[in-house]
């Protein structure tokens, strides 16, 4: 431990790493230009950050929002104007705790009081950056950090930047001292991670009673894992105890890998009338980045170890977002994978019911009944006759004719059976849903049911179905031979025969069950149909309007579903969203080392090898 003043510094001042380059290397392009270059390929992975989306609320998902909120604001904030300005002033990042003495720090490092401190924490107030006079131009354009307002005056609104010029501070450094990062105000410790990022060096201040707080160390391991230069301030420190809390603070630096890190350590004091630490306190510190400032190729070093630690950093990170991606897709396939599984097993209930003669039951077979053993069947079939026998009965009985029974008993049943299955599979689909935690987040009541407008679309299917049936009884009869036997008789009854022959599984060629609930009438009608228009015909007939009936039904059922599908296709559309990222990566990893950034070691700032430890 070497004593500067009244203030002690660990390892000195460290000397900077072997790797540099000339003087004017910060002034060179940092990559080849065109669409491989590394600015090109960092604005190529913000848009594929900027596109993938995280909707399904999965265990991955929060923390990949935040990670790509965090990338997001990092490649606009610091790497993406870094990168174009290798020699703008250094910036030094002023973090830590509430009431470690951040802005009293900085206000007498730049000897005037530029940082408001002490009664104003932790309220939420701007961030405030000073810098040189010279320098202020390259602050203000607002390439750095362009989400923020730049201000001249102190103001309450965290996304203004408040500038401020201080000729003590030497040019080609800027201090910006940053909300506390353990603030009560959630604002405030958004902004203070955020800020830290966009830093060349992170100069993190703590106190002697705070300096063991996770907080900080999980921000420290953080910045050490991007590859960032550090510098550490162990404020206030009582001076019998300065000797064994600095030892203390040095080992935990060297379990986390930081132990390179300078550490100055500035003991209990007062503050002048203006709020200002003594001199003699802030020498070491002060000198150090004095010399820092004064030296190009140091500032060079340590903008070049910042920028390309955090260019190494985004390589995880981004294939952690892209493994989220990925999740969101598999979790959106799953839970469609449910839906489907559901209305198709709501589908084939329809499709049985048509094969095991179910709707041949009841009211339908009742009415087919009449239709049939009554004789009116073959009364209509003649159609003249028929057309004049319908509006006869009607008028005189008030009651339909019992084609327009057997057609209505027919629209009822398949009804009855379609909002049965729609509802069964919308209980599966939910209850699917339900055990899933992605599918519990979208869920509301109503799906748990059918729609509430199922009835009156099924009803409507249903009559478009029937009508189609006997447009493709006209169509058929186009046939020369069949028309040649049919033109005399009525296309309805033709129809509603053929609408009988959908319910039967063999196209009217009656099953036992079909012979015991039909007392013979559908081998009768079979016999009349076949001796009409032939066999051929008439199964051609059923097996066609089967075919659309059910594919209608699969129409009804797949709007039903999309209810459900809906709500996973931001999820679905992002198919192939973790591939983005992760080519998006690969091209940043390979501009970057084409680009020469890629540090052999770690460089730091300059020191004086006789201070170094």
């Amino acid at each position: 431990m070497t004593t500067h003043g009244d203030s002690a510094t660990r390892s000195g001042v460290p000397a900077v790493a072997a790797r540099t380059g000339p003087s004017d290397a910060a002034e060179e392009p940092p990559a080849t230009t065109g669409d491989d270059s590394l600015p090109g390929a960092l604005s190529g992975l913000r848009e594929a950050i900027g596109a993938t989306r995280y909707p399904l609320a999965l265990p991955s998902a929060a923390s990949a929002r935040r990670t790509a909120s965090a990338l997001t604001d990092q490649l606009g904030d610091y790497l993406l104007p870094r990168l174009a300005r290798l020699d703008a002033p250094l910036l030094v990042v002023v973090g830590g705790s509430t009431g470690a003495g951040k802005s009293t720090l900085v206000n007498s490092l730049v000897k005037a009081r530029v940082s408001a401190a002490g009664v104003l924490r932790p309220t939420t107030r701007s961030p405030v950056l000073v810098c040189n006079p010279s320098d202020a131009a390259w602050f203000r354009q607002g390439d750095l950090l362009p989400g923020l307002t730049r201000t001249t005056e102190p103001s309450d609104d965290p996304h203004a930047l408040h500038l401020v010029t201080a000729p003590a501070l030497p040019a080609g450094l800027a201090f910006l001292d940053a909300p506390d990062i353990d603030s009560v105000v959630d604002a405030n410790r958004a902004l203070a991670t955020q800020l830290l990022a966009a830093a060349d060096l992170w100069l993190f201040v703590t106190t002697a009673a705070r300096y063991a707080d996770a907080v900080p160390w999980e921000l420290l391991r953080s910045a050490r894992a991007r590859g960032a230069v550090i510098a550490m301030v162990l404020d206030r420190v009582p001076a019998e105890a300065t000797d064994e809390i600095a030892a203390h603070l040095a080992e935990m630096l060297a379990e986390q890998d930081l132990d390179r890190a300078p550490l100055f350590v500035l003991p209990e004091t007062w503050v002048d009338g203006q709020g200002l630490l003594p001199e003699g306190v802030t020498a070491s510190l002060a000198d150090w980045f004095a010399r820092l400032a004064g030296d190009a190729d140091a500032r060079a070093a340590v903008v070049r170890q910042t920028l390309d630690g955090a260019l190494a950093a985004l390589h995880p990170a981004v294939e952690e977002l892209a493994d989220a991606a990925d999740e969101q897709v598999a979790a959106a396939d799953g839970l469609d994978e449910r839906v489907r599984a559901a209305y198709a097993g709501a589908e084939r209930t329809v499709e049985q019911g048509l094969q095991d003669g179910r709707l041949l039951r009841g009211e339908v077979l009742a009415r087919w009944q009449e239709f049939v053993g009554t004789g009116e069947l073959f009364r209509t079939l003649e159609a003249r006759i028929g057309r004049l026998r319908d509006r006869v009965v009607a008028a005189v009985t008030g009651r339909p004719a019992p084609a327009v029974e057997l057609r209505n008993a027919i629209e009822s049943q398949l009804v009855t059976l379609l909002r049965g299955v729609a509802s069964e599979a919308a209980e599966s689909a939910y209850t699917g849903w339900k055990a899933h935690p992605a599918g519990a987040g979208l869920l509301e009541p109503a799906l748990a049911h059918p729609s509430d407008d199922l009835p009156e679309r099924a009803e409507r299917m249903v009559r478009d179905w029937q009508r189609g049936v006997l447009e493709l009884v006209r169509v058929e009869g186009g046939d020369k031979r069949f028309v040649a036997r049919t033109a005399a008789y009525a296309v309805n009854a033709t129809g509603l025969a053929v609408m009988i022959a959908v319910f039967a599984s063999t196209a009217f060629i009656p099953t036992g069950l079909e012979l015991a609930t039909g007392a013979g009438t559908t081998v009768a009608a079979q016999a009349v149909l076949q001796a009409i228009f032939g066999d051929q015909a008439v199964r051609t007939l059923a097996v066609k309007a089967r075919t659309d009936l059910l594919a209608r039904v699969r129409t009804l059922l797949d709007a039903e579903a999309d209810r459900f599908l809906s709500r996973t296709a931001d999820a679905r559309t992002a198919a192939d969203a973790g591939d983005g990222l992760r080519r998006a990566a690969g091209r940043v990893e390979l501009a970057r080392h084409r680009s020469g950034l890629s540090a052999d070691g770690d460089a730091q700032p300059p020191g004086d090898e006789e201070d170094s430890g």
